[in-house]
C-alpha cells in the first residue's frame, strides 16, 4: 500500500505541475501588462516630482528621490515577476534572456563592488525602461522622458568614472597590482557614454556648447565601423581620453587621464616591439608618435601641479623645443614634421631608460629611425675576438 501511495502521489505531483506550468505561461502576459501599468504610474509620478525638483531642488529633493526610488523598484519587480518567470518557463525571447543575463551580471557586483553596483544597477534599470518607451513609438512620452533620462544617466556615468578614478589613485587597493581591468572599464564606460548618451544630447539639439568636441567625435565615429585590431583600439581609446578631458574633467581628473595615456603609451610601444611585419610596424610606430604628441601637447602642457620638480623642468625644456619647431610649420612643413618626430623619439628614449620594462627593441628601432632622419650618426668598426676579426654592433652617437 505504501508503494501504491507513493506512485499515486508522484503521479498527482506531475499532473499538478503540468497544470501549474500551463497556467503560469497563460498568466505571464497578464502579469507583464499589469507590471507595465504599474511602471507607467510610478514613472509619471517620478516625472512630475522631477519637474518640481528642477524649480526648487532643496524643497522637492526628498519628494523626487522617493518617487525615483519607487520607480526603480517597479522596474526591478517587473524583471523578477515577468522576465525571470518567462525565462524559467522557456517562453522568453532572446532580448528577454539577454536582459536577465545583464541583470545578474550587474547584481553580481553587489558583494565586492557595492559602489559600482549602486550606479550600474540604476543605469541598467533606466536603460531597460527607456528601451520600452522607445519601442512604444509615442513621441510625446519620449520627449517628456528624454530630459530626465539624459540628466540622470549623465550623473550615473560620472559616478561610475569617479569610482574608477579612486581605484587608480588608491595605492593600498588590490587594483594597484592589477590595474589593467580598471583601465578597460574606463575606456568601455567612455565609449558607452558617447554612443548612448552624448549622441542623444546631440539629437536633442544640445551640441552647440560642445563644438570643441565635434572634431574628436568624428574621429571616434571612424572606429565604430568594422573590426578593430590592436592598433585601432589604441587609437580609439586615445580619442576617448581626449574627449574625456572636455566632458569629464572632475570625474576623470588630469592625474587619472595621465595614467590612462601612460597605459596607452605602454601598449603602443609593446605593439611596435612585437610587430614583425615591416608595414604593420610602421603603422604602429605612426600611432605611437601621434600618441606621444597628444600626451605631451594636450595633457602635460595643461598640468599645473607636478609632484617631481625635476620632471617639471625636463618638460619645460621639451615644451620650449616644441614651440620652436612650431614656428617653422608654415614655411617648411616637411622639416617641421621631421624635427617634431625627432623630438618625440629622443624624449621618449630618455623616459624608456628610466623604466623597469625591457624596451631595448624599441630603443634600437628609434635609433635606426633617427639615423634615417639624419639626427644620429652610425659608426661601423671592427675588433679582434678569439683570433678573428668580427664586425662590432652598430654604434650610434646622439
Amino acid at each position: 500500500m505504501q508503494e501504491k501511495s507513493l506512485k499515486i502521489t508522484g503521479a498527482n505531483t506531475t499532473f499538478f505541475n503540468k497544470i501549474t506550468n500551463t497556467l503560469t505561461k497563460i498568466l505571464i502576459p497578464t502579469k507583464i501588462s499589469l507590471n507595465g501599468m504599474f511602471i507607467t504610474i510610478k514613472r509619471n509620478n517620478m516625472l512630475k516630482s522631477y519637474e518640481y525638483y528642477k524649480t526648487n531642488e532643496k524643497e522637492f529633493e526628498e519628494r523626487f528621490e522617493q518617487s525615483y526610488t519607487n520607480y526603480l523598484e517597479a522596474i526591478d519587480k517587473y524583471i523578477m515577476d515577468s522576465i525571470y518567470k518567462k525565462v524559467k518557463n522557456g517562453t522568453a525571447s532572446e532580448m528577454e534572456k539577454n536582459a536577465l543575463s545583464k541583470y545578474y551580471e550587474v547584481t553580481s557586483l553587489k558583494e565586492n563592488e557595492y559602489v559600482e553596483y549602486k550606479y550600474r544597477k540604476q543605469k541598467y534599470l533606466l536603460e531597460l525602461d527607456y528601451q520600452g518607451i522607445l519601442s512604444s513609438g509615442k513621441e510625446k512620452i519620449i520627449q517628456k522622458y528624454n530630459e530626465f533620462y539624459i540628466t540622470k544617466m549623465e550623473s550615473l556615468y560620472k559616478g561610475i568614472l569617479k569610482n574608477y578614478s579612486i581605484k587608480l589613485a588608491d595605492l593600498t587597493n588590490i587594483y594597484d597590482s592589477s590595474k589593467e581591468w580598471v583601465y578597460t572599464k574606463i575606456f568601455y564606460t567612455l565609449e558607452d557614454y558617447i554612443q548612448n548618451i552624448f549622441s542623444l544630447k546631440i539629437k536633442n539639439n544640445e551640441n552647440e556648447q560642445y563644438e570643441d568636441v565635434m572634431p574628436d567625435l568624428k574621429k571616434f565615429e571612424e572606429y565604430t565601423v568594422g573590426k578593430l585590431d590592436v592598433k585601432d583600439n589604441i587609437e580609439k581609446n586615445m580619442v576617448l581620453i581626449g574627449i574625456s578631458r572636455k566632458l569629464f574633467t572632475h570625474s576623470l581628473p588630469l592625474v587619472v587621464a595621465e595614467q590612462c595615456y601612460e597605459k596607452l603609451l605602454k601598449d603602443a610601444r609593446t605593439l611596435v616591439q612585437d610587430t614583425k611585419i615591416a608595414t604593420k610596424r610602421e603603422r604602429a610606430y605612426s600611432t605611437l608618435i601621434n600618441l606621444i604628441e597628444e600626451y605631451n601637447v594636450k595633457l602635460l602642457s595643461t598640468k599645473v601641479y607636478w609632484d617631481n620638480n625635476e620632471n617639471r623642468e625636463k618638460y619645460k625644456k621639451f615644451w620650449n623645443k616644441y614651440k620652436e619647431i612650431e614656428k617653422i610649420k608654415e614655411t617648411d612643413f616637411i622639416e617641421y614634421v621631421r624635427q617634431k618626430e625627432i623630438l618625440f623619439m629622443k624624449d621618449d628614449m630618455k623616459k624608456l631608460h628610466d623604466t623597469k620594462i625591457d624596451y631595448s627593441k624599441i630603443i634600437k628601432y628609434y635609433k635606426r629611425k633617427l639615423v634615417d632622419l639624419g639626427a644620429m650618426k652610425q659608426i661601423q668598426n671592427s675588433f679582434k675576438s678569439q683570433g678573428k676579426y668580427t664586425k662590432n654592433k652598430v654604434k650610434v652617437n646622439v
